[in-house]
């Protein structure tokens, strides 16, 4: 896909937006939602998006929704680092297929980086249930506090 385009209101994210797909939830309020990313470049590789802008990509979002995205993408990064101690935190963005975008709905991946582990953009892997199930739960105290 193309940086230009109508914005798929199926797309996984505005689903799980609407309670139709599940996700392990971190945080949530009025305009934006963060969640475990189900195919995990690093423990706690997290996913931050706009919950009320249409927006696939950064080109496309406008700036009252764009300041609350950032800002949640902030404390969930100071909490995985709080958390999870990792010896750097990647936060990346992806605008266009051919950038590494997935998923057409704009979000902010908050990655946890360790020593030794590399830069991979994509993960093979699916991430075990109760392992997110567990880390979620560490993580959401954390929020709450």
């Amino acid at each position: 896909m193309s940086l230009y385009g109508d914005y798929d209101p199926q797309n996984i994210f505005a689903q799980i937006i609407r309670g139709e797909a599940p996700c392990y939830k971190l945080y949530e309020d009025d305009e934006v939602l963060a969640f475990l990313d189900l195919f995990p470049q690093s423990p706690g590789h997290s996913l931050v998006i706009p919950k009320r802008a249409a927006a696939r990509n950064l080109l496309e979002i406008d700036p009252d929704s764009l300041g609350p995205l950032m800002r949640a993408t902030q404390r969930l990064a100071k909490v995985l680092v709080e958390e999870l101690q990792p010896d750097g935190v990647q936060v990346a963005q992806f605008n266009g297929a051919p950038a590494g975008q997935t998923v057409f709905h704009l979000h902010m991946h908050v990655i946890p980086r360790f020593a030794g582990q590399g830069l991979g953009i994509h993960a093979a892997n699916k991430a075990d249930p109760a392992e997110l199930e567990a880390l979620q739960a560490r993580l959401v105290k954390r929020l709450a506090s």
